[in-house]
């Protein structure tokens, strides 16, 4: 059975740090948990989610958040990728025992 894992992209638009007007901000929840800033690695939405292409991963859905105050801006984009599926480990029998066997006549 095929089984998915999925991310979230975040862009949002918010106050410079320094009080000289906004900047673009994207952030990556993996799979696993984490939360990434992965500013540095574009300017556009769509260089984040090509690159994200370029590692398995498919945009399912996309929303905006119109709620917020003045100009902030929220979208998340919604991916998926199948999950890699590992090989169960293989015991190899014998390993680490000394099989001693005896002659008789």
């Amino acid at each position: 059975m095929l089984k998915w894992e999925y991310a979230l992209l975040v862009r949002r638009r918010q106050p410079a740090a320094d009080d000289l007007g906004w900047e673009i901000v994207f952030v990556w929840y993996g799979p696993d948990g984490s939360m990434v800033d992965v500013t540095p690695y574009g300017d556009t939405a769509l260089a984040h989610l090509n690159r994200a292409g370029d590692q398995g991963w498919e945009l399912v859905a996309m929303s905006e958040d119109p709620s917020l105050p003045g100009n902030n801006e929220l979208h998340r984009y919604h991916l998926k990728r199948p999950k890699t599926v590992t090989a169960p480990r293989q015991r190899i029998r014998g390993a680490g025992r000394t099989v001693r066997r005896t002659l008789s006549g």
